[in-house]
């Protein structure tokens, strides 16, 4: 299934009041917005409602219990298919037996966490829910009407997929304050970080990009001799299986034990090497692309890694591309419809081009902190205001008029000012460095979470899924 609905949304720290003056450097490596695959990755109890996209089924039944909350066999079986369809293009299938474990299994997890944000009182209102239909179809150009039509087609009722929404919302909400809100990188370090980089004391060197694969063959804390034995021999086969050309993907789908259960393959995805652990930069250091690892043993079990990019890491040029801009925004209200203050943008937008001054009408109508200064938000690094606006920014060539733009702040209209490249100061360099630190350690402690709400639920596994 192609997921063509995505959505960017605030954390619950954010203010939503503040415009969009420049905020602190905020780099797009660390933004920590929530991106959600609205049709791929959202499959809850609720989905029993829609028309799934299976033809013919047998009757349902139940296939496991977390808590006192069923999971059925057509819940598995549409999640199933989804992640057929979202598997990589020119992969061999993955089988189906770990196809459905890793439906099943990503079902037990996220029922288990939308339990606990239930029973700590997250709450996600209808006018959220109407918010974040607005920005999803506002992301994919589509009217309300049309991205219900969407919906339809993928076999959804409006109802469900309105449920699927609050679910999956609710579920990052209790994230964010569980694990992300926790993630603390103290100026030590940071500090510690950049000395070891400048003195050579790292074991490895990380001025590059990597891109690893994963498959976890878990040791249990309680394993004897004999049972860790027996699982070095597993993993070692896998790795040899790999080695002949078998799909890492599928194999990674049939045997990981990592807390996602081998989806996507076991991806990681392309970050700088030093966010990842250092056993496996040391796994994978005379690796190439392609190149499999041999399996690395770490406290959690054995480790099978796949270097699926590795390159020359482009912050190592120590420069960064500036925007200066300037904005019109109007918000929208009771008295100002989102049409209206479209409509009332693109006049002003037909005026200055036809000779009216732009700041001069920024600083009569604009509803911005920065309507005295012309509108004009200054030198700006990327990743510093919200996604939908530098989007449209990014595409403007210096001189140019946006049509106007609507965003969570209100309807804006832009112009680009300028452009320039420009060194990185050190404290951008510091703040970069303390935002990949904290993403590493998010990382970290989310992997830890999951597995341990897991563990704390209950769950009864009845019926296998057929």
């Amino acid at each position: 299934m192609t997921n063509f609905f995505s959505l960017t949304t605030l954390k619950p720290s954010e203010d939503l009041n503040v415009g969009l003056t420049p905020r602190r450097m905020r780099p797009a490596l660390i933004c920590m917005s929530l991106t959600l695959g609205i049709l791929g990755s959202m499959n809850f109890a609720n989905s029993a409602n829609a028309q799934g996209p299976v033809k013919t089924r047998p009757v349902d039944f139940i296939v496991a219990v977390v808590n006192s909350e069923p999971i059925t066999n057509n819940e598995v079986q549409n999640l199933k298919l989804r992640l057929e369809k979202q598997s990589a293009s020119g992969e061999p299938a993955p089988s189906a037996s770990g196809l459905t474990q890793q439906a099943l299994d990503q079902l037990i997890n996220e029922k288990a966490q939308l339990q606990q944000a239930r029973e700590n009182g997250i709450r996600i209102d209808d006018t959220e829910i109407d918010q974040t239909e607005l920005t999803i179809a506002r992301q994919n150009q589509l009217s309300k009407a049309e991205l219900y039509k969407r919906v339809a087609l993928e076999g959804l009722s409006v109802g469900a997929f309105r449920e699927q929404l609050r679910s999956q919302m609710m579920i990052s909400r209790f994230r964010e304050r569980e694990v992300d809100n926790r993630a603390r990188v103290s100026d030590t370090d940071v500090e510690q970080y950049i000395q070891s980089q400048q003195s050579g004391k790292t074991a490895v060197s990380t001025q590059f990009d990597l891109n690893l694969a994963m498959i976890l063959i878990a040791v249990p804390e309680s394993a004897s001799d004999k049972e860790v034995a027996e699982l070095q021999v597993k993993a070692k086969q896998v790795s040899q299986r790999a080695k002949n050309s078998e799909s890492f993907a599928a194999l990674a789908l049939t045997f990981s034990q990592a807390a996602d259960k081998g989806a996507n393959g076991g991806e990681m995805g392309l970050r700088a090497a030093d966010r990842y652990p250092s056993l496996f930069l040391e796994g994978t250091q005379s690796l190439s692309k392609g190149d499999i690892s041999e399996p690395i043993r770490s406290g959690a079990g054995f480790h099978i890694l796949k270097v699926l990019d590795k390159k020359q890491s482009e912050m190592s040029n120590a420069m960064i591309s500036q925007t200066r801009a300037r904005h019109i925004l109007l918000r929208v209200t009771n008295d100002l419809s989102e049409a209206a203050a479209s409509n009332r943008l693109q006049g002003y937008k037909q005026r200055i081009e036809g000779g009216t001054d732009f700041a001069d009408l920024a600083r009569q109508f604009s509803q911005d902190g920065s309507a005295p200064a012309g509108g004009d938000l200054g030198w700006a690094s990327p990743g510093q205001f919200v996604p939908e606006f530098e989007d449209v920014m990014g595409r403007l060539r210096p001189g140019q008029i946006s049509d106007p733009l609507v965003s969570r702040f209100g309807v804006h209209l832009i112009q680009v000012l300028e452009r320039r490249e420009t060194p990185i100061s050190v404290r951008e360099q510091r703040e970069m460095v303390r935002s990949q630190l904290r993403e590493k350690k998010i990382a970290e402690m989310y992997s830890a979470w999951v597995e341990e709400l897991r563990g704390r639920a209950y769950v009864e596994l009845r019926d296998p899924p057929q």
